[in-house]
């Protein structure tokens, strides 16, 4: 496969409005150019169209920033057994464990969404995530062969070709529908992330576990959560925007993991008084912009 053919699937997911990113080809891998693969995700044209035009690539599609839910449905590696709960007739991969879940939560089995069917034979379900709700990535929490991508997630989009140890093949769509909601009965058996409540300390504390955050940009993260949770009524959504756009020049210029932005920044906003779906979406066009004029530090 080569960049052409790959490409017009690129595109067409970031039509949806999902955030992509390049793969190494033939893998499930993010390129070694692109390992901070949250901050390179994006669904702009033009940046995808530069992206493709270095190489060959597979693509992923973010997950978090794409508000999905992505349901994956795998089958059994080979000599591989169910846990004894799930020993039981006519159970043999994850698509008849959801089946069975389905009809014990008395639902019908929610396949009338975006689908892709895998190179192994599964099924990834895509959910649009409930809003004003975030979740974690899991495995195996809802049950045998059943794991979901969130924040922080992402799955490999189709169109790719993977070869590996598994197998080859390459990922297609099996439902082109829109993206149908997250079920409220699979919501509630995924762990939720609670809203953080921000303060300079708590940003201290995420800088922490980020050292190659360059001191510049942390000031800048800092002064900028304060300058949000400081705004008066009627200036926030602004004040937010902007804040945004600064860090996203930052972020943009490799001084500042975007996920920790948009973390900080998000909070800030909910702190501030916004809801949670506007300070996402603010936070989110921000940095978007930012992105298109970085900068590497203080003049």
């Amino acid at each position: 496969m080569s960049t052409t053919d790959v490409l017009p699937f690129v595109l067409a997911a970031a039509r949806r409005g999902w955030h992509v990113f390049p793969l190494a080809y033939g893998t499930k891998r993010p390129d070694r150019r692109f390992r901070d693969w949250e901050r390179h995700a994006t669904n702009e044209a033009d940046r995808i169209r530069a992206f493709w035009g270095r190489g060959r690539f597979n693509y992923g599609i973010a997950t978090g920033p794409s508000r999905l839910v992505v349901v994956d449905l795998d089958t059994p590696k080979p000599g591989s057994e169910p846990p004894p709960e799930w020993q039981r007739p006519g159970i043999t991969e994850g698509a008849d464990v959801f089946a069975a879940l389905a009809e014990e939560h008395q639902a019908e089995l929610p396949l009338d969404t975006f689908s892709v069917r895998t190179r192994r034979g599964g099924l990834h379900l895509y959910y649009a995530r409930p809003e004003g709700s975030a979740y974690r990535n899991t495995t195996g929490k809802l049950g045998w062969l059943i794991d979901t991508r969130a924040r922080g997630g992402y799955v490999v989009g189709p169109g790719s070709h993977v070869a590996d140890e598994d197998g080859a093949g390459t990922y297609a769509v099996e439902n082109p529908a829109p993206v149908g909601p997250l079920p409220d009965w699979i919501a509630r058996r995924l762990p939720a992330l609670e809203p953080v409540r921000i303060t300079s300390g708590q940003v201290n504390a995420m800088l922490a576990n980020h050292p190659h955050a360059a001191g510049y940009a942390a000031a800048a993260l800092r002064g900028e959560v304060d300058r949000v949770l400081a705004t008066r009524r009627g200036h926030r959504n602004h004040t937010l925007n902007a804040a945004a756009f600064a860090l996203g020049q930052l972020v943009g210029g490799g001084l500042l993991p975007k996920h920790l932005a948009e973390d900080a920044l998000t909070a800030a906003g909910r702190q501030a008084g916004l809801g949670a779906n506007e300070s996402e979406a603010t936070v989110r066009s921000g940095i978007q912009a930012g992105l298109r004029e970085p900068r590497g530090g203080a003049a």
